[in-house]
Protein backbone atom coordinates (compact mmCIF):
# COMPACT_ATOMS: atom_id res chain seq x y z
CA UNK A 1 0.00 0.00 0.00
CA UNK A 2 1.45 3.61 -0.76
CA UNK A 3 0.85 5.56 2.31
CA UNK A 4 2.82 8.78 1.00
CA UNK A 5 -0.42 9.93 -0.37
CA UNK A 6 -1.89 10.38 3.62
CA UNK A 7 0.82 12.60 5.11
CA UNK A 8 -0.14 16.74 5.00
CA UNK A 9 3.09 18.65 3.53
CA UNK A 10 4.24 19.47 6.99
CA UNK A 11 5.67 16.18 6.53
CA UNK A 12 8.60 17.07 3.72
CA UNK A 13 9.50 19.53 6.28
CA UNK A 14 10.05 17.29 9.69
CA UNK A 15 13.84 16.91 10.37
CA UNK A 16 15.41 13.90 12.04
CA UNK A 17 16.91 14.20 14.86
CA UNK A 18 20.81 12.38 14.68
CA UNK A 19 21.07 11.63 18.28
CA UNK A 20 17.63 10.34 18.56
CA UNK A 21 18.78 7.97 15.63
CA UNK A 22 22.22 7.06 17.54
CA UNK A 23 20.23 5.99 21.18
CA UNK A 24 18.10 4.07 18.54
CA UNK A 25 20.62 2.17 16.98
CA UNK A 26 23.30 2.25 20.44
CA UNK A 27 23.47 0.52 23.42
CA UNK A 28 24.77 3.83 25.54
CA UNK A 29 26.44 1.57 27.98
CA UNK A 30 28.26 -0.04 25.32
CA UNK A 31 30.20 3.14 24.11
CA UNK A 32 32.17 6.01 25.46
CA UNK A 33 28.73 8.55 24.31
CA UNK A 34 29.64 11.97 24.48
CA UNK A 35 26.34 12.82 22.08
CA UNK A 36 23.22 13.19 24.27
CA UNK A 37 22.64 16.17 26.61
CA UNK A 38 21.55 13.37 28.98
CA UNK A 39 21.96 14.67 33.06
CA UNK A 40 24.03 12.12 35.22
CA UNK A 41 21.22 10.11 36.72
CA UNK A 42 23.22 10.56 39.95
CA UNK A 43 21.61 13.94 40.20
CA UNK A 44 18.18 12.46 40.30
CA UNK A 45 17.20 13.23 43.85
CA UNK A 46 15.26 9.46 44.12
CA UNK A 47 14.65 9.71 48.11
CA UNK A 48 13.58 13.27 47.76
CA UNK A 49 11.02 11.98 44.70
CA UNK A 50 10.33 8.53 47.27
CA UNK A 51 9.33 10.90 49.99
CA UNK A 52 7.53 13.91 48.23
CA UNK A 53 5.44 11.71 46.39
CA UNK A 54 3.96 10.02 49.26
CA UNK A 55 3.27 13.37 50.29
CA UNK A 56 1.86 14.41 47.78
CA UNK A 57 -0.64 11.74 47.51
CA UNK A 58 -1.27 12.09 51.26
CA UNK A 59 -2.43 15.64 51.11
CA UNK A 60 -3.85 15.92 47.32
CA UNK A 61 -5.38 12.25 47.26
CA UNK A 62 -7.05 11.73 43.65
CA UNK A 63 -6.73 15.15 43.16
CA UNK A 64 -3.08 14.44 42.28
CA UNK A 65 -3.92 11.97 39.23
CA UNK A 66 -7.36 13.82 37.83
CA UNK A 67 -7.48 16.17 34.72
CA UNK A 68 -6.27 19.71 35.72
CA UNK A 69 -5.83 23.17 34.69
CA UNK A 70 -4.07 24.04 30.86
CA UNK A 71 -2.14 26.72 32.61
CA UNK A 72 -0.62 24.05 35.15
CA UNK A 73 -1.75 23.52 38.89
CA UNK A 74 -1.73 26.94 41.09
CA UNK A 75 0.46 25.15 43.54
CA UNK A 76 3.01 25.18 40.82
CA UNK A 77 2.83 28.16 39.09
CA UNK A 78 2.66 30.13 42.83
CA UNK A 79 6.21 28.63 43.30
CA UNK A 80 7.73 29.47 40.01
CA UNK A 81 5.88 33.19 40.71
CA UNK A 82 7.94 33.35 43.70
CA UNK A 83 11.40 31.61 42.82
CA UNK A 84 11.63 33.92 39.80
CA UNK A 85 9.58 37.34 41.09
CA UNK A 86 7.06 37.34 38.53
CA UNK A 87 3.65 37.39 38.89
CA UNK A 88 1.45 34.35 38.93
CA UNK A 89 -0.43 35.18 36.07
CA UNK A 90 3.03 35.57 33.80
CA UNK A 91 3.75 31.38 34.38
CA UNK A 92 2.12 29.03 32.10
CA UNK A 93 3.39 25.53 32.60
CA UNK A 94 4.48 23.45 29.80
CA UNK A 95 4.58 19.61 29.03
CA UNK A 96 8.36 19.94 28.65
CA UNK A 97 10.68 22.54 27.85
CA UNK A 98 10.75 21.45 24.07
CA UNK A 99 6.59 22.05 23.90
CA UNK A 100 7.46 25.54 24.55
CA UNK A 101 9.38 25.63 21.85
CA UNK A 102 7.04 24.35 19.66
CA UNK A 103 3.91 25.99 20.73
CA UNK A 104 5.66 29.65 20.43
CA UNK A 105 6.67 28.31 16.61
CA UNK A 106 2.93 27.12 16.21
CA UNK A 107 1.08 29.92 17.97
CA UNK A 108 3.14 33.32 16.62
CA UNK A 109 4.64 31.83 13.13
CA UNK A 110 2.92 31.03 9.51
CA UNK A 111 4.78 29.26 7.04
CA UNK A 112 7.47 31.48 5.20
CA UNK A 113 7.43 33.68 8.60
CA UNK A 114 11.22 34.71 9.44
CA UNK A 115 13.10 33.05 12.99
CA UNK A 116 16.21 34.72 14.13
CA UNK A 117 18.12 31.98 15.95
CA UNK A 118 22.15 32.00 16.53
CA UNK A 119 24.43 29.81 14.71
CA UNK A 120 24.96 27.32 16.13
CA UNK A 121 21.46 26.99 17.70
CA UNK A 122 20.07 24.45 19.64
CA UNK A 123 18.84 21.00 17.16
CA UNK A 124 15.49 20.36 18.93
CA UNK A 125 14.33 24.32 18.24
CA UNK A 126 15.76 24.11 14.28
CA UNK A 127 13.34 20.70 13.76
CA UNK A 128 10.28 22.44 15.21
CA UNK A 129 11.12 25.98 13.15
CA UNK A 130 11.01 23.74 9.73
CA UNK A 131 8.08 21.36 10.66
CA UNK A 132 6.00 24.50 10.50
CA UNK A 133 8.45 25.72 7.41
CA UNK A 134 9.32 29.18 8.44
CA UNK A 135 12.47 30.37 7.40
CA UNK A 136 15.13 30.44 9.38
CA UNK A 137 18.09 32.98 9.61
CA UNK A 138 20.69 33.92 12.02
CA UNK A 139 21.02 36.94 14.12
CA UNK A 140 24.21 37.74 12.64
CA UNK A 141 23.05 37.80 9.07
CA UNK A 142 20.00 39.96 9.90
CA UNK A 143 21.86 42.72 12.07
CA UNK A 144 24.11 42.92 8.89
CA UNK A 145 21.31 42.75 6.63
CA UNK A 146 19.59 45.39 8.79
CA UNK A 147 22.24 48.00 8.66
CA UNK A 148 23.28 47.36 4.93
CA UNK A 149 19.42 47.71 4.07
CA UNK A 150 20.79 44.35 1.14
CA UNK A 151 18.93 40.43 0.81
CA UNK A 152 20.46 37.45 1.66
CA UNK A 153 21.67 35.79 -1.35
CA UNK A 154 20.05 36.95 -3.83
CA UNK A 155 16.81 36.35 -1.07
CA UNK A 156 14.00 39.22 -0.57
CA UNK A 157 15.45 41.13 2.99
CA UNK A 158 14.02 40.24 6.31
CA UNK A 159 14.02 43.37 7.13
CA UNK A 160 11.71 44.37 4.66
CA UNK A 161 9.47 41.08 5.60
CA UNK A 162 7.84 40.32 8.96
CA UNK A 163 10.67 38.79 11.78
CA UNK A 164 8.20 37.10 14.19
CA UNK A 165 10.69 36.22 16.75
CA UNK A 166 14.81 35.99 17.52
CA UNK A 167 15.47 32.37 19.35
CA UNK A 168 17.82 32.50 21.74
CA UNK A 169 19.83 30.29 24.44
CA UNK A 170 21.75 33.05 26.38
CA UNK A 171 22.89 30.83 29.35
CA UNK A 172 25.45 28.29 28.48
CA UNK A 173 24.09 27.53 24.96
CA UNK A 174 23.51 24.24 23.66
CA UNK A 175 25.59 23.23 22.03
CA UNK A 176 28.17 26.27 22.14
CA UNK A 177 28.27 26.38 25.64
CA UNK A 178 29.13 29.81 25.74
CA UNK A 179 26.97 32.57 27.21
CA UNK A 180 26.10 36.08 26.42
CA UNK A 181 26.99 39.36 27.99
CA UNK A 182 24.91 41.98 29.35
CA UNK A 183 25.81 44.12 26.46
CA UNK A 184 25.00 41.04 23.52
CA UNK A 185 21.81 40.80 25.60
CA UNK A 186 20.94 44.48 25.52
CA UNK A 187 21.64 44.69 22.05
CA UNK A 188 19.38 42.12 21.13
CA UNK A 189 16.78 43.72 23.19
CA UNK A 190 17.49 47.07 21.31
CA UNK A 191 17.50 45.35 17.93
CA UNK A 192 14.06 43.34 19.02
CA UNK A 193 12.44 46.84 19.85
CA UNK A 194 13.88 48.46 16.62
CA UNK A 195 12.07 46.41 14.22
CA UNK A 196 9.01 44.79 16.36
CA UNK A 197 10.17 41.07 17.06
CA UNK A 198 9.89 38.73 19.97
CA UNK A 199 12.28 37.05 21.91
CA UNK A 200 12.40 33.17 22.86
CA UNK A 201 14.42 33.04 25.68
CA UNK A 202 15.05 29.07 26.07
CA UNK A 203 17.22 28.70 29.31
CA UNK A 204 17.43 25.21 30.53
CA UNK A 205 20.43 25.84 31.97
CA UNK A 206 20.91 28.38 33.78
CA UNK A 207 20.46 27.29 37.46
CA UNK A 208 23.71 25.12 36.32
CA UNK A 209 26.30 27.84 36.87
CA UNK A 210 29.95 26.44 37.48
CA UNK A 211 31.93 29.98 37.57
CA UNK A 212 31.63 33.25 36.75
CA UNK A 213 28.86 35.93 37.61
CA UNK A 214 25.03 35.62 36.48
CA UNK A 215 24.17 37.69 33.91
CA UNK A 216 20.18 39.39 33.75
CA UNK A 217 18.38 37.53 31.85
CA UNK A 218 16.70 39.18 28.79
CA UNK A 219 13.41 38.38 30.27
CA UNK A 220 14.38 41.37 32.85
CA UNK A 221 15.34 43.72 30.38
CA UNK A 222 12.01 43.32 28.17
CA UNK A 223 9.37 41.60 29.61
CA UNK A 224 7.36 43.22 27.69
CA UNK A 225 8.33 41.00 24.34
CA UNK A 226 10.06 38.24 25.90
CA UNK A 227 8.89 34.66 26.39
CA UNK A 228 11.79 32.94 28.82
CA UNK A 229 11.61 29.26 28.60
CA UNK A 230 12.40 27.24 32.05
CA UNK A 231 12.75 23.11 32.55
CA UNK A 232 12.86 20.89 35.11
CA UNK A 233 14.47 18.65 33.22
CA UNK A 234 18.18 19.88 34.23
CA UNK A 235 17.50 20.83 37.85
CA UNK A 236 15.10 18.10 38.35
CA UNK A 237 14.50 15.02 36.42
CA UNK A 238 13.82 14.63 32.81
CA UNK A 239 11.73 12.06 33.27
CA UNK A 240 9.02 14.09 34.78
CA UNK A 241 8.49 16.09 31.80
CA UNK A 242 7.48 19.50 33.01
CA UNK A 243 8.72 23.41 31.61
CA UNK A 244 7.39 26.30 31.82
CA UNK A 245 6.65 30.09 30.18
CA UNK A 246 6.92 33.84 31.87
CA UNK A 247 6.08 36.04 29.53
CA UNK A 248 3.23 38.82 28.67
CA UNK A 249 -0.08 37.80 29.78
CA UNK A 250 -1.28 38.78 26.49
CA UNK A 251 0.33 36.02 24.74
CA UNK A 252 0.21 33.44 27.29
CA UNK A 253 -3.19 33.48 27.09
CA UNK A 254 -2.78 32.19 23.17
CA UNK A 255 -0.21 29.35 24.67
CA UNK A 256 -3.31 28.04 26.70
CA UNK A 257 -5.45 28.37 24.07
CA UNK A 258 -3.41 26.21 21.69
CA UNK A 259 -1.95 24.12 24.76
CA UNK A 260 -5.73 22.91 25.33
CA UNK A 261 -5.73 20.98 21.35
CA UNK A 262 -2.00 19.50 22.46
CA UNK A 263 -2.28 18.06 25.22
CA UNK A 264 -5.35 19.46 27.93
CA UNK A 265 -3.06 19.89 30.69
CA UNK A 266 0.76 19.25 31.81
CA UNK A 267 1.17 15.88 33.84
CA UNK A 268 -1.07 16.80 36.94
CA UNK A 269 1.17 14.75 39.63
CA UNK A 270 4.58 15.71 38.37
CA UNK A 271 3.26 19.19 38.67
CA UNK A 272 2.64 18.71 42.22
CA UNK A 273 5.56 16.85 43.17
CA UNK A 274 7.40 19.59 41.03
CA UNK A 275 5.99 22.60 43.23
CA UNK A 276 6.48 20.83 46.62
CA UNK A 277 10.91 19.90 45.18
CA UNK A 278 11.09 23.41 44.49
CA UNK A 279 9.32 25.19 47.51
CA UNK A 280 10.63 23.06 50.10
CA UNK A 281 13.76 24.05 49.60
CA UNK A 282 15.45 19.89 48.37
CA UNK A 283 15.70 21.85 45.03
CA UNK A 284 18.34 24.62 45.93
CA UNK A 285 19.94 21.44 48.40
CA UNK A 286 20.20 19.35 44.71
CA UNK A 287 21.39 22.20 42.96
CA UNK A 288 24.33 22.45 45.05
CA UNK A 289 25.03 18.43 44.87
CA UNK A 290 24.62 18.44 40.89
CA UNK A 291 27.19 22.10 40.74
CA UNK A 292 29.84 20.20 42.96
CA UNK A 293 29.05 16.59 40.01
CA UNK A 294 29.29 19.08 36.92
CA UNK A 295 32.18 21.98 38.03
CA UNK A 296 34.41 18.76 38.48
CA UNK A 297 33.06 16.80 35.10
CA UNK A 298 33.63 19.94 33.03
CA UNK A 299 37.37 20.45 34.25
CA UNK A 300 37.86 17.03 34.23
CA UNK A 301 37.27 16.84 30.41
CA UNK A 302 38.76 20.60 29.44
CA UNK A 303 42.03 18.66 30.99
CA UNK A 304 41.80 15.86 29.24
CA UNK A 305 40.94 17.61 25.69
CA UNK A 306 44.21 19.73 26.80
CA UNK A 307 46.46 16.24 27.01
CA UNK A 308 44.88 14.66 24.33
CA UNK A 309 43.50 16.49 21.30
CA UNK A 310 45.96 17.05 18.36
CA UNK A 311 47.15 20.31 17.38
CA UNK A 312 44.70 22.11 14.99
CA UNK A 313 41.87 21.70 17.72
CA UNK A 314 40.09 23.78 19.64
CA UNK A 315 37.03 24.12 22.29
CA UNK A 316 34.87 26.55 24.23
CA UNK A 317 35.30 26.96 27.87
CA UNK A 318 31.48 27.01 29.18
CA UNK A 319 30.91 28.50 32.83
CA UNK A 320 27.94 26.35 33.06
CA UNK A 321 25.57 23.79 31.83
CA UNK A 322 26.37 20.34 29.97
CA UNK A 323 28.09 21.39 27.01
CA UNK A 324 31.67 22.84 25.25
CA UNK A 325 32.03 22.20 21.23
CA UNK A 326 35.34 21.53 19.25
CA UNK A 327 36.38 23.16 16.49
CA UNK A 328 38.91 20.95 14.08
CA UNK A 329 40.95 21.46 11.21
CA UNK A 330 38.78 22.37 8.16
CA UNK A 331 39.91 19.11 6.12
CA UNK A 332 38.33 16.89 8.57
CA UNK A 333 34.02 16.61 8.14
CA UNK A 334 32.69 14.95 11.23
CA UNK A 335 29.68 14.09 9.93
CA UNK A 336 32.16 11.82 7.55
CA UNK A 337 33.91 10.57 10.38
CA UNK A 338 31.05 9.52 12.87
CA UNK A 339 30.79 5.96 11.26
CA UNK A 340 34.15 5.48 11.84
CA UNK A 341 34.12 7.16 15.43
CA UNK A 342 31.06 4.80 16.32
CA UNK A 343 32.72 1.32 15.10
CA UNK A 344 35.83 2.78 17.29
CA UNK A 345 33.34 2.41 20.12
CA UNK A 346 33.14 6.61 20.49
CA UNK A 347 30.04 8.86 20.03
CA UNK A 348 29.47 12.86 19.57
CA UNK A 349 27.18 14.97 17.53
CA UNK A 350 28.59 16.62 14.63
CA UNK A 351 28.45 20.24 14.99
CA UNK A 352 26.78 21.02 11.70
CA UNK A 353 23.58 19.84 12.89
CA UNK A 354 23.35 22.60 14.68
CA UNK A 355 23.63 25.24 12.17
CA UNK A 356 20.69 26.51 10.12
CA UNK A 357 22.53 25.70 6.65
CA UNK A 358 24.11 23.00 7.56
CA UNK A 359 27.84 24.15 7.54
CA UNK A 360 30.69 24.16 9.77
CA UNK A 361 31.16 20.23 9.57
CA UNK A 362 34.73 20.86 10.91
CA UNK A 363 33.04 21.07 14.40
CA UNK A 364 31.20 19.00 17.14
CA UNK A 365 29.48 18.83 20.46
CA UNK A 366 30.44 16.72 23.56
CA UNK A 367 28.22 16.35 26.20
CA UNK A 368 30.20 15.78 29.42
CA UNK A 369 27.13 15.69 32.05
CA UNK A 370 26.40 11.97 31.02
CA UNK A 371 29.38 9.82 31.20
CA UNK A 372 30.72 8.46 34.16
CA UNK A 373 34.23 9.96 35.32
CA UNK A 374 35.83 7.07 35.64
CA UNK A 375 35.44 6.34 31.86
CA UNK A 376 35.82 9.99 30.70
CA UNK A 377 39.50 9.82 29.85
CA UNK A 378 39.37 6.70 27.64
CA UNK A 379 36.36 8.22 26.12
CA UNK A 380 38.28 11.43 25.15
CA UNK A 381 41.65 9.15 24.17
CA UNK A 382 40.00 7.79 21.90
CA UNK A 383 38.05 10.38 20.18
CA UNK A 384 41.64 11.72 19.69
CA UNK A 385 42.90 8.49 18.32
CA UNK A 386 40.37 8.79 15.70
CA UNK A 387 40.53 12.69 14.76
CA UNK A 388 44.42 12.57 14.80
CA UNK A 389 43.83 9.31 11.64
CA UNK A 390 42.32 11.55 9.39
Amino acid sequence: MEYSQFFSEDVGSFMRSPVREIFKKVDLASIYSFAGGYPDAATFPIEDIRRISAQVLEKYGAKALQYGATQGVPELREVISRRYGVPVENVQITTSSQQGIDVCTRVFVDPGDVILTTAPTYLGALQSFKSYRTDVRTLEEFASDAAGGHGLQGQPSPVARKVKFCYVIPDFQNPSGETMTLAERQALVALAREHDFLIVEDSPYRELRYSGDPVPTIYSLAPERTLHLGSFSKIFAPGFRLGWILGPVELLDQIYVCKQSLDLCPPILDQYMAAEFMGSGALDANLQKSIALYRAKRDKMLALLDKYMPQGVSWTHPEGGLFLFLTLPEKIDTVALYDRALAAGVAYVAGSFFYPDGSHRNTMRLNFSFLDASRMEAGIRLLAEVIAGT
